[in-house]
């Protein structure tokens, strides 16, 4: 919600006993060496506990530009559904087109559809990133040659 210049961030105070005080202390050590608060990390290992439960063959990976969905054993969701939506392949043969792309079984093409459909916005922005990214690296590498062509 905006207030003027000003961003409110809602919040849901929940009260979170464990029963090992092992878990705890991880939580802690984990939010620690991240810099992070133990709140912070738990909300985070939490919403990504939930969507793996309900998208089994979907992890979560750290990197460069924060933690990312990810097929087990495959690549990202992103960048399967990059291959997949949109371009000149008939949709009924966009899943194939994937398997034969990334080397995957139908049911992950599947499963990084199925994510897609909960978490749309989440995808699309991390294929928009990637888009800019590409094109930011091709106009450095189309200066450099320019350079060297002087």
């Amino acid at each position: 919600m905006r207030l003027g210049d000003y961003t409110v961030v809602m919040t849901h105070p929940m009260s979170v006993r464990f029963r090992e005080s092992r878990v705890a202390a991880r939580l802690k050590a984990e939010a620690e060496a991240s810099a992070r608060s133990a709140s912070a990390l738990a909300e985070e290992l939490i919403d990504e506990g939930l969507r793996m439960r309900r998208h089994p063959l979907v992890v979560f990976r750290a990197g460069p530009a924060g933690r990312r969905a990810g097929l087990v054993g495959g690549p990202d969701v992103w960048e399967v559904v990059a291959g997949v939506v949109g371009g000149d392949v008939a949709p009924a043969k966009r899943v194939q087109r994937a398997v034969d792309l990334f080397g995957l079984r139908p049911e992950q093409v599947e499963a990084a559809l199925g994510y897609y459909a909960e978490f749309t916005e989440e995808i699309d922005a991390q294929i928009t990133a990637n888009r800019a990214a590409a094109d930011e690296a091709e106009e450095l590498w189309r200066r450099q040659r320019d350079l060297l062509a002087r």
